[in-house]
């Protein structure tokens, strides 16, 4: 008998990219929420993409199995 094959996770897929070295890339939060209490320079940090912590990324990579 074959093997099923396990469909990704579309939602997962959305929120996250892979990079060249396998690692997992990701929007940081805090952004839309209470922006006017936020200093410009919080918010224009909050642009920069984020890397997924490690105890994380076993997880998310079983949700994309790409």
């Amino acid at each position: 008998m074959a093997k099923i094959k396990m469909k990704t996770k579309k939602s997962v897929a959305k929120r996250f990219k892979k990079t060249g070295s396998g690692k997992l890339k990701r929007a940081q939060g805090f952004r839309s929420h209470k922006a006017s209490h936020k200093t410009q320079k919080q918010k224009r940090q909050l642009r920069k993409s984020a890397l997924v912590h490690p105890s994380d990324q076993k997880r998310i990579n079983s949700l994309l199995q790409n």
